[in-house]
């Protein structure tokens, strides 16, 4: 990979929350940046939240891989992502020669958000589900990563953003990243999971499907391959492809080799293509 490129990856779960992988993970995203490229972390931190929501005891459920988040719980999560995971993500990145700079949806009004219509899907029936403070993004304005990544930092976001009246929610990081990823029309956004990408039967590493297009994601959601927590992924490589995006592609971030790799045409993970 030689010409200059923009890319977008999206950080979470265990390769965030695991102290050795967290530091090889962030080596490998400098090495991209030393490469010439401009990088755009988004960062979840459900670990995070999750031991931030049970100190307060503070409940907490999933729904469709959306976490349900009342304001009690959203005060929670904006502390677990903002006050401890971004600030320590661009404080270590800082440490390792870099200049990262932390920002959540509401900075600059970067990214708008609106309110969740939920509609959940379970044995072929329909029903709405209200996520309370969960929101989508409505709008996206990229001038001040563009502002950002012209002056060569590295700009770190999380997934907390407001609505025109102030009102804060919290949107998937996965969702975020999309979003994001269309309006500053990367040449990829990585969505990196806990597992090696989407399997046709999980139980049989040798299903890994390593490439999807947008009609066989339809078929997959109805046959119930694509569920849970792989549905907000999937859902987000869908819409940055459609929008501006260049290219989609899920990895494992537990295993930091595969950015490495991704970087030097390995085709690894599971990428959703257009065709």
């Amino acid at each position: 990979m030689n010409s200059k490129k923009r890319i977008l990856f999206k950080y979470g779960g265990n390769a965030i929350s695991d102290p050795e992988i967290q530091s090889e993970v962030l080596n490998q995203l400098i090495a991209i940046k030393k490469d010439g490229h401009e990088l755009i972390i988004v960062h979840g931190g459900g670990p995070f939240i999750k031991d931030l929501l049970a100190t307060h005891k503070v409940p907490s459920n999933f729904i469709d891989g959306h976490r349900v988040t009342t304001p009690e719980a959203l005060r929670l999560v904006e502390m677990a992502l903002k006050g401890e995971v971004n600030s320590s993500l661009v404080n270590k990145i800082n440490a390792k020669g870099q200049k990262a700079v932390g920002l959540s949806g509401k900075d600059g009004k970067m990214v708008l958000a609106q309110k969740r219509q939920h509609t959940s899907k379970k044995n072929g029936s329909e029903r709405n589900v209200d996520l309370q403070r969960v929101g989508d993004v409505k709008k996206v304005d990229p001038f001040l990563v563009e502002l950002l990544l012209q002056q060569k930092y590295i700009p770190v976001l999380t997934c907390i953003a407001a609505d025109e009246n102030g009102l804060d929610f919290n949107i998937n990081a996965d969702l975020f990243a999309s979003h994001l990823a269309a309006a500053l029309k990367v040449d990829e956004v990585v969505f990196m999971t806990d597992v090696d990408g989407l399997y046709k039967d999980f139980s049989e590493p040798e299903s890994l499907i390593k490439s999807l297009s947008l009609a066989e994601v339809k078929e997959l959601k109805d046959q119930g391959v694509i569920q849970g927590g792989m549905i907000p992924k999937i859902d987000a490589c869908t819409h940055a492809i459609q929008n501006g995006a260049k290219k989609a592609r899920i990895i494992n971030g537990t295993k930091p080799e595969q950015i490495n790799q991704l970087m030097h045409g390995v085709l690894i993970g599971t990428q959703v293509v257009k065709g």
